[in-house]
């Protein structure tokens, strides 16, 4: 083995050939010392194991290959762009909504170039990073002014600590929703430094209940949009208006947590009905928080609209500094809720909207030719075939409504679930892997999820 030990090259030999000078201009001196030590010690370890050198030691030409890929990879950013086949167009943990074009020149502006961020340019002095958006939002929701931090989970967190810390909030008992990631609005309240306070049953609560349990040490009412799941059958609740009404007797503030955040009417689309925040104000409700990246479709952010004085007391609080967002996300939403001034354009624009508004007939068009591009691939081990498919919006956003939508399946031959397993294996290797679902032993490659179709047939000739 002591033989072998010193056929290995030192790290100044490598680097002085002509084809380690060009790695060091590409990569810098530092990376490819580090990469080749590193190499060194791998051949130390098969040799002592495998009592031979490896082959890229053994070959220099492979070893400076070996180099420059590992080099490119560490260049690699570990979120990497996927193709989202699952049919859950808000997919958390593909990244949920996917930005419009005009969003993405906003953020790119802001990180190529200094912007007026916290500048009034009419005025020449110091302004609120918050400012334009506050506007754009007062046109579009009816608020009197807005707050912007970086989710909605922050800006529960903000209304909580800002209006309740040591004081009790009450809520109803059918209304205490746990989000993804183990948000839990008592656990929020329990940080926030407030007392809960629930009324009424799980199915049944009434105006009654709220009135009875308000006390002097009583901060404020909240209302939470049961979003991701839904209560059936034997059920009551107090609607915002009613609410309204009775905190507006006890001098009390009343705020919602809309969550999926959306700003128009999605019946118009031919999707249930949502809660909009200009609904809620309109009802009398006083600050109302919801999502940025959800129905919205922009960026992630958490948004508080209403009354100004109630504003400007969340932008005093110390909390919103730890949670304001950076000059991307704020150029990024602010673009994207300017193409909601546009409200007849917005399937064209949002790309949200256009993928949960696609007819079958566009769909059917793009299942046609994926079917073919993967017949000329896989038809010899895998059944392929164009099936009607159930997509969900996601992200915990009308979870018991499905749209109608078209998938490729496919399944082995053999109908061996390791082949099907290869398969995903596979898809996941491509330079833009690609991730669909497994449901009757198939796998589906649901389109209406599907971003950029031309791009999606492209990278299957890496198969």
């Amino acid at each position: 083995m002591n033989s072998l030990y010193r056929l290995l090259p030192s790290v100044d030999k490598i680097l002085s050939t002509p084809q380690g000078e060009l790695l060091i201009e590409r990569f810098g001196h530092l990376a490819v010392v580090n990469q080749l030590r590193s190499l060194l010690q791998q051949a130390r370890l098969h040799i002592q194991q495998q009592q031979q050198l490896p082959r890229y030691f053994s070959d220099f030409s492979v070893l400076y290959k070996k180099l420059s890929y590992n080099l490119q990879l560490q260049r690699q950013v570990a979120i990497k762009k996927v193709h989202n086949l699952t049919g859950t167009v808000l997919h958390t943990n593909l990244g949920r909504a996917l930005w419009g074009e005009a969003a993405q020149q906003a953020a790119l502006a802001a990180m190529r170039e200094n912007v007026a961020l916290e500048f009034d340019l009419q005025q020449g002095k110091r302004s609120h990073r918050d400012h334009a958006i506050s506007e754009l939002l007062a046109q579009l929701c009816g608020a009197q002014a807005a707050c912007i931090v970086n989710n909605n989970a922050a800006a529960v967190l903000l209304l909580l600590a800002t209006f309740a810390s040591g004081k009790e909030v009450i809520i109803s008992r059918g209304e205490l929703i746990e989000i993804g990631g183990a948000f839990r609005i008592p656990d929020i309240m329990q940080q926030a430094g407030c007392k809960l306070v629930e009324v009424g049953t799980t199915n049944r609560t009434r105006l009654a209940d709220y009135h009875n349990n308000i006390t002097e040490n009583t901060a404020l009412l909240m209302k939470v949009h049961c979003s991701n799941y839904q209560i059936c059958g034997f059920t009551e609740s107090v609607s915002e208006a009613e609410l309204a009404q009775l905190a507006r007797q006890h001098g009390l503030p009343l705020i919602s947590d809309l969550g999926s955040g959306a700003l128009l009417d999605l019946s118009r689309y031919g999707l249930p009905a949502e809660p909009t925040p200009q609904r809620m104000l309109a009802d009398g409700v006083d600050l109302v928080s919801f999502s940025g990246d959800k129905l919205l479709g922009g960026p992630q952010a958490g948004i508080i609209v209403g009354n100004k004085a109630l504003i400007d007391r969340l932008q005093q609080h110390p909390l919103k500094r730890v949670l304001r967002c950076d000059k991307v996300i704020l150029a990024g939403l602010e673009a994207t809720l300017r193409d909601y001034l546009f409200a007849d354009t917005l399937t064209k624009t949002n790309p949200t909207l256009r993928l949960l508004t696609q007819n079958l007939d566009e769909l059917q068009q793009v299942a046609e030719l994926l079917l073919q591009k993967l017949q000329e691939k896989l038809s010899a081990d895998y059944q392929l075939q164009i099936e009607s498919s159930s997509a969900q919006i996601g992200s915990g956003s009308q979870p018991m409504h499905r749209i109608p939508s078209l998938a490729v399946t496919l399944q082995p031959h053999s109908g061996k679930n390791e082949e099907l397993m290869q398969l995903i294996r596979s898809l996941k290797q491509l330079s833009q892997p690609i991730i669909g679902r497994i449901e009757q032993q198939k796998l589906w490659l649901d389109l209406r999820s599907v971003a950029h179709p031309q791009q999606l047939l492209t990278i299957l000739d890496e198969l």
